[in-house]
């Protein structure tokens, strides 16, 4: 499995239960990502929570031009089912420090364009501080011509904003934890 399937995922990691396995039956296309970050899964973890108020990946593009903020904002870790994040995903499951899985919200223009799309954002401690933050996208595309398209041509999208996310992610995180 290569780009833009995997980026950054070893086979091993292909092979693990992401907690996104369970929200979808039959997925047409698994994607991942994998990233080493060398902070802790305590530090990493609330940086996935700020995705409740930005992306972190190319703000131009998708965050209307706002820069996604660079110091964490108190409270954005207190999670609930149902919230926001990215505007157009809630949160489905979590567990702190563990793990933030997402979808798109239902009945929406995105879920129609792309299908059903769970997505776990896995944390791995490696040492006391050094993670991998594996992400994993589960989609179940409808038939039909639009979906043929989007599943032609999502693979690439998803991996060149994702991989902007994590390499965000990783600086943020690096940089919090020599603060520590």
């Amino acid at each position: 499995m290569q780009i833009p399937y995997n980026w950054g995922a070893t086979p091993h990691e292909l092979l693990l239960q992401f907690p996104c396995d369970r929200f979808v039956q039959k997925p047409c296309t698994p994607y991942y990502r994998g990233i080493t970050i060398n902070a802790s899964a305590e530090t990493l973890f609330p940086w996935l929570c700020q995705m409740r108020v930005a992306p972190y990946s190319y703000d131009w593009i998708d965050n209307f031009g706002r820069q996604s903020p660079q110091k964490l904002i108190q409270g954005l870790n207190n999670l609930v089912i149902g919230q926001n994040l990215m505007f157009i995903f809630e949160l489905i499951d979590f567990e702190q420090n563990r793990h933030i899985t997402i979808r798109l919200k239902p009945d929406t223009i995105g879920s129609r364009i792309f299908g059903d799309c769970p997505i776990s954002y896995l944390i791995v401690p490696q040492t006391r501080n050094t993670c991998r933050l594996l992400v994993k996208l589960t989609l179940k595309y409808s038939p039909g011509l639009l979906h043929w398209l989007v599943r032609a041509f999502l693979a690439w999208g998803d991996f060149i904003m994702m991989r902007r996310q994590l390499l965000n992610f990783k600086s943020l995180s690096e940089q919090s934890q020599r603060k520590e």
